[in-house]
């Protein structure tokens, strides 16, 4: 009887034929194969899922990158030192170090996103649905997450360090006192120089800012770390029910 309940709509009862030839183990047999076909696809999706949001992080990393590392060096070549000025050596060196980092960092990312993003744009341009394995998005995981870490996390982060050091090289020199001709410039004391009043007003607004973002990042990471947890239970749960269910339905062939 529960035998009975369970059988579709519009298909033939157990053990009886259609008129066409299909009995209870035809029924049972094609019942199992839709039944792994519709598997077959939902892992297929989970796969293109993946792959879009793959390229995506590459282009997104990609964009950011070569904008980033294009200002950073803009900064550093147009930036006019005041050659009649003594700069602190301690705030030269941070600046270029600073610049050069960040430009390696969005170099980096910018190299991954190049290498690996033509091979799963060719794939993701294909319309077939079992091509999805011959992108390399799987196999680059690591380097599609780390270029996108390097883009949009450490690679901001350097570039708001650098705004702050660019304000000082370029306000430092501003109304400080002495002959430019006869000797070196040197800097008046803090609350006449405007010029160290304008640098530290811009490090008071980016030191907030700086904070916001790393909070910002790692709560965001957090969140997207719990989002992937929840959604791998339910990926699990799901292929769970779905071994159950083949598994009735073998039984159900053997025991035909």
């Amino acid at each position: 009887m529960s035998r009975d309940l369970n059988v579709p709509m519009g298909s033939p009862a157990p053990g009886i034929s259609d008129g066409g030839g299909m009995d209870y183990r035809d029924w049972v047999r094609r019942s199992y194969l839709e039944l792994v076909s519709s598997n077959h696809h939902s892992v297929q999706a989970l796969s293109w899922r993946k792959l879009y949001l793959s390229r995506a992080k590459l282009k997104a990393s990609s964009r950011t990158s070569a904008l980033l590392s294009g200002f950073a060096m803009v900064a550093m070549v147009e930036v006019q030192l005041e050659m009649q000025y003594n700069y602190s050596p301690v705030l030269l060196i941070a600046f270029s170090v600073c610049t050069t980092v960040l430009v390696a960092v969005h170099l980096f990312a910018l190299l991954i996103s190049t290498c690996i993003l033509p091979n799963v744009e060719a794939v993701s341009n294909i319309h077939n649905l079992n091509s999805v394995s011959e992108s390399p998005h799987e196999r680059m995981h690591y380097f599609i997450e780390l270029a996108w870490g390097f883009s949009t996390a450490l690679g901001i982060l350097l570039f708001l360090v650098e705004v702050v050091l660019l304000c000082w090289i370029k306000f430092l020199p501003v109304d400080s006192g002495g002959n430019k001709k006869e000797k070196p410039l040197e800097p008046r004391s803090a609350p006449q120089f405007s010029g160290w009043q304008a640098a530290l007003a811009s490090t008071i607004i980016m030191v907030p800012v700086g904070v916001i973002f790393v909070v910002f990042t790692i709560h965001f990471y957090r969140s997207l770390v719990r989002h992937k947890t929840e959604r791998h239970n339910e990926e699990i749960e799901e292929l769970h029910k779905i071994k159950v269910q083949l598994d009735g339905h073998e039984r159900g062939l053997q025991t035909v």
